[in-house]
């Protein structure tokens, strides 16, 4: 009897109204394939997995950018993801912005994998009207301001999964 009731009341929750999960598939802007990126939540903020290939050898700053699109060209991704308005870099006297990560490192081979928790922002929020997308830039991040991470190498519109 037990068993029944609770599963009644499991069946007759509403559905939950926020993204729990999201995906971006990172492209370059040839259209060559890089990867993916991995978006979960988690308590308090999201898990993000990166999972790339074909880049160059070396540190590359890695941010969530304020629209959803990468094309016609990476710019349609528009600035970093700043909905407080913060300046970028973890040095910033304002704390960082909510699309800043850490770095990104690839190895000789072209290949980089990384897990990062931030609390500075949500699937949610992410998933706005105009929705966001995950960028790999050419240089290493200074995590000051202004952000001087070189060109736009890859880029991946963020989607529920």
């Amino acid at each position: 009897m037990k068993r029944v009731a609770l599963l009644t009341s499991l069946c007759l929750c509403p559905a939950v109204a926020f993204a729990q999960d999201a995906t971006a598939r990172l492209t370059g802007p040839d259209g060559s394939e890089h990867g993916t990126v991995e978006f979960h939540s988690a308590p308090d903020g999201i898990v993000i997995r990166v999972v790339a290939a074909n880049l160059e050898e070396g540190a590359h700053g890695f941010h969530l950018h304020e629209t959803g699109a990468c094309s016609p060209d990476f710019e349609a991704a528009g600035g970093h993801f700043a909905p407080d308005g913060n300046a970028h870099g973890y040095f910033s006297e304002s704390g960082p912005h909510a699309g800043d990560l850490p770095m990104i490192h690839v190895d000789t081979d072209g290949n980089a994998m990384a897990d990062f928790y931030t609390q500075l922002t949500s699937l949610d929020a992410l998933m706005d009207e105009d929705g966001a997308a995950a960028i790999i830039h050419a240089e290493p991040d200074t995590y000051r301001d202004p952000s001087e991470t070189g060109d736009r190498v890859a880029c991946g519109v963020i989607e529920e999964m």
